[in-house]
């Protein structure tokens, strides 16, 4: 907008100009004036065009009223629920009143600093991978803002990532303590969805969205193709979200009977109805994914075995394979990694102990009885 003033007995004309983009701080040019009526003029002639409505949008009303509802139709269900939840419950309640174009690094910065301070409801400090999923929010968003022209420059992007700190370290199970918790979970009506969970390191939904299409009997095999995730506790069915996640998996001899005994009682249950999911209610409908986790907290109770999560019995599959010397790739394709890489990196904590394992092996068969138990098998070499 454009106005007149008077400083030190001179008139000017003072125009705004928006935001200077290196600074974030309001921009103004003075036109000098001949006098009071003279500075109207001009302000008048240069005023610039009117805001628009957006000129005084705060975060808050930008994040629920454009951004969010624009992402919704880009996203997983889960993923665009998983953004509500979290600009709502760490970002709005802090900067939801700040203009979204004055927003500046400093504010980012405080931000993060009192996340990682307490920012749980309980007033316990926010995970740093939290942290970091929150800046990446608000960098995705305020980009989408800078090309709608709504801010001059992404300040999220100015700024270096919140450290997301050391990966938390994985908690599984033993040998003993899994083989505890199925003797007890095969007493359950879900235990044979357990029992799979455990034996292939299948993932939750992956588990809940089998079909019996989807297991071939002959070949020992099952084929990954959906999972069921949730929102709240509305339930959606979908692709497995990448290519590596659609996968086979070879099924052991004993996991085979279990399937087998399951869908006889299920067929049995159901009046000798076949269904299309493999694990459902009594009723024939597909379970719920939170009916697995409360059976599974109970019987971990139930068996007396170190509380972990229902997820961590995928980690304890990979982790007792690795132990037992199956090779990375073969891990990393069971469970449907992106690369060996990702798997390395998630379990590296299993390595350590392999590599002294494979140090011990490679000197017993440079100096120990090895070495002379494989002297019959070295084949000459022809020198001629």
């Amino acid at each position: 907008m454009g106005y007149a003033v008077k400083k030190r007995n001179r008139w000017y004309a003072v125009v705004y100009e928006g935001l200077d983009p290196l600074t974030g701080r309001d921009r103004r040019r003075w036109h000098p004036a001949v006098d009071e009526a003279d500075a109207r003029r001009v302000a008048a002639s240069l005023r610039p065009p009117a805001r628009s409505a957006a000129h005084g949008m705060t975060l808050a009303r930008f994040m629920r009223e454009r951004w969010l509802p624009g992402r919704e139709g880009r996203l997983r269900p889960t993923t665009a629920f998983r953004y509500w939840g979290m600009t709502e419950r760490y970002i709005l309640p802090r900067l939801g009143r700040v203009p979204v174009r004055r927003l500046t690094v400093t504010h980012l910065i405080d931000l993060y600093a009192a996340l990682r301070r307490d920012g749980r409801q309980d007033g316990a400090p926010l995970a740093p991978k939290t942290v970091l999923n929150v800046h990446q929010i608000l960098r995705t968003a305020l980009g989408d803002a800078e090309r709608q022209g709504l801010v001059a420059r992404n300040v999220a992007a100015l700024m270096d990532p919140p450290c997301h700190g050391l990966a938390p370290e994985q908690r599984c199970w033993n040998l003993t303590e899994l083989q505890g918790f199925l003797a007890v979970a095969m007493t359950h009506r879900l235990g044979p969805a357990l029992w799979l969970a455990a034996m292939t390191g299948m993932r939750r939904g992956e588990v809940v969205g089998l079909h019996w299409d989807d297991v071939d009997f002959a070949a020992a095999r099952l084929s990954v193709q959906r999972s069921v995730t949730c929102t709240g506790y509305a339930v959606h069915v979908t692709r497995a979200k990448t290519w590596t996640s659609r996968r086979p998996i070879d099924l052991d001899a004993r996991t085979l009977e279990v399937l087998a005994d399951w869908r006889a009682a299920q067929r049995e249950e159901l009046g000798g109805h076949q269904s299309v999911e493999v694990f459902t209610t009594v009723t024939g409908v597909r379970i719920h994914p939170h009916l697995m986790s409360q059976a599974f907290d109970r019987l971990q109770v139930k068996a007396a075995v170190p509380r972990i999560r229902l997820h961590d019995v995928r980690h304890t599959h990979a982790t007792l394979l690795l132990k037992a010397g199956v090779a990375l790739k073969v891990v990393s394709e069971r469970l449907g990694h992106s690369s060996p890489a990702f798997t390395m990196a998630v379990y590296q904590h299993v390595l350590p102990g392999m590599q002294r394992e494979a140090a011990e092996t490679f000197a017993r068969l440079i100096t120990g009885d090895a070495a002379a138990s494989q002297a019959s098998d070295v084949v000459p070499v022809d020198s001629r």
